[in-house]
């Protein structure tokens, strides 16, 4: 599921202003090794370079066991499907997919997406995931020694949870409940004027332009529209 996960998030963080627009062909931002310089923040298939696998099952079977101890109505929906074990096999495997971890979840989207439509209907609503936001977010406030050594960490695995919860108020209709806490800041990237071409610095936006000048000592308040920009980088 990676590369498909990955590619949908881009593409959204593009349209959101979170990612550059060559985002799709920047080899930092596609590795699944996380940045060392800890200015740049992990892409969250990027989370098994940092964490590896034991931290990641640990996390969803924290969850888990929360979820098992929840009323009928909710539990009910889990235990039709297997027991607890089950659900922390297939869901660390899911984890260990998207987080970079290889091709561990049979079946990819396809599977996931039935299971929501078929397995879990029943809690694809705002009741539903009020709860499971809740219990994921306990889960991760009480797990917050896994990334003690890189608050990236818990950052990324936010962006992750929000952008699935995104995904699913979209599509089933109900109140986006993605409150895990602070997601990945716009990425920035560190321009070197003096190694681009000059359509690779006119295809850059007004926005990058002023943050890289002004990243130089460069005074972009006098510098109006553009091209006014694109002519000082050249001259760089």
């Amino acid at each position: 599921m990676t590369e498909k996960i990955q590619r949908d998030y881009i593409q959204a963080a593009i349209g959101k202003d979170l990612l550059p627009t060559q985002a799709h062909r920047m080899a930092d931002i596609l590795s699944l090794t996380a940045p060392s310089d800890v200015s740049k923040p992990i892409q969250f298939w990027q989370l098994y370079s940092v964490l590896g696998q034991d931290p990641i099952v640990e996390i969803v079977q924290s969850f888990y066991q929360r979820v098992f101890d929840q009323e009928e109505w909710f539990r009910s929906v889990f235990e039709r499907v297997g027991g607890i074990n089950h659900h922390i096999n297939t869901q660390a495997s899911m984890w260990i997919d998207v987080m970079g971890g290889g091709p561990y979840y049979h079946g990819a989207e396809y599977r996931l997406n039935f299971h929501h439509t078929h397995n879990a209907m029943q809690l694809m609503n705002d009741r539903g995931a009020d709860l499971w936001s809740n219990l994921m977010l306990k889960t991760l406030d009480s797990s917050s020694h896994l990334a003690a050594n890189d608050p990236r960490i818990r950052t990324s695995i936010n962006t992750f949870l929000s952008f699935f919860m995104s995904k699913y108020a979209d599509d089933f209709a109900f109140e986006n409940r993605s409150f895990f806490g602070e997601t990945n800041p716009p990425f920035k990237r560190k321009l070197n004027f003096m190694k681009m071409t000059e359509h690779a610095i006119e295809a850059l936006s007004e926005t990058e332009l002023s943050e890289a000048l002004s990243e130089r000592g460069v005074d972009v308040s006098q510098l109006e529209g553009k091209s006014a920009k694109v002519n000082k980088a050249l001259m760089m």
